[in-house]
């Protein structure tokens, strides 16, 4: 029972600082905006709760069968990395198979996989793991005991799972449009770009608010996704005029070299 509650216990705290740490990274680092980071609606990022139970995992053994630290300190710091980029691949994988939606998109990094991982990010993961596994696990082992002596919150945990399950429920029925929407372009939607053309409906529109993307109507989520697609095309055509445009300076220089 107490290995259940403490994984229930670290999945809601994992999603709950994931959200705050990407909120942060898109305001300040990539969108320069406030844009919601994830597919729920509410401040959850379910796949940086995945990833602190396994840090937590990964945390706990000693790997006797090193022979010296050294060694188990590197084995560990590896074993961290590649974890958690496979939790990031499988995590983007399974969206973009089931739902037509790519949840971020690491297309313009070197050496990316399919845009979903990339080693810019994966070294990212493995920093963060270092740092949890050698400086902050000691204190979530305290923090968890704490919880498990009080009862009162349990009731805390599930009252957040519960709202936690209704945004589940309520995202998915509006990724199920966004998926027959995508299928009926043959398309993959980007979430990102597509929360920026909502950002930017939102702000042409007046609509001074926190942008909460998936929680627009349905008339609303249909004309962004309109409007996406519009974007798209643009996007692909200019980028094919590039490309066109490159060519044939290549192959004009080519000639010149020739004569």
């Amino acid at each position: 029972m107490n290995f259940f509650l403490t994984f229930a216990f670290l999945f809601s705290v994992g999603c709950s600082i994931g959200w705050i740490m990407e909120l942060l990274y898109r305001r300040f680092i990539s969108a320069k905006r406030w844009l919601n980071p994830g597919f729920l609606v509410g401040p959850y990022l379910p796949l940086y709760g995945f990833g602190l139970c396994l840090l937590y995992l990964l945390a706990s053994p000693q790997f006797s069968f090193l022979p010296n630290e050294p060694l188990r300190v590197i084995f560990r710091i590896l074993l961290i990395g590649i974890s958690m980029t496979a939790i990031e691949y499988l995590a983007g994988k399974i969206f973009i198979v089931g739902m037509k939606v790519k949840l971020w998109d690491y297309s313009q990094k070197w050496g990316n996989v399919e845009g979903l991982i990339c080693p810019e990010f994966s070294l990212y993961w493995t920093l963060l793991g270092g740092v949890y596994c050698f400086l902050i696990h000691p204190f979530f082992v305290h923090l968890n005991a704490r919880f498990l002596s009080h009862p009162f919150l349990f009731f805390a945990e599930g009252m957040y799972y519960g709202i936690l399950l209704v945004d589940v429920f309520w995202s998915m029925r509006l990724l199920t449009r966004i998926r027959k929407f995508a299928k009926e372009n043959h398309i993959v939607i980007r979430l990102e770009e597509f929360k920026k053309t909502i950002s930017e409906r939102a702000e042409r529109h007046r609509f001074r608010r926190f942008v909460f993307s998936l929680q627009e109507k349905n008339r609303s989520t249909a004309d962004s996704l309109r409007e996406y697609l519009e974007r798209l095309k643009q996007l692909t055509e200019e980028r094919m005029k590039k490309i066109s445009k490159r060519k044939h300076k290549t192959k004009k220089q080519s000639e010149k070299e020739n004569h």
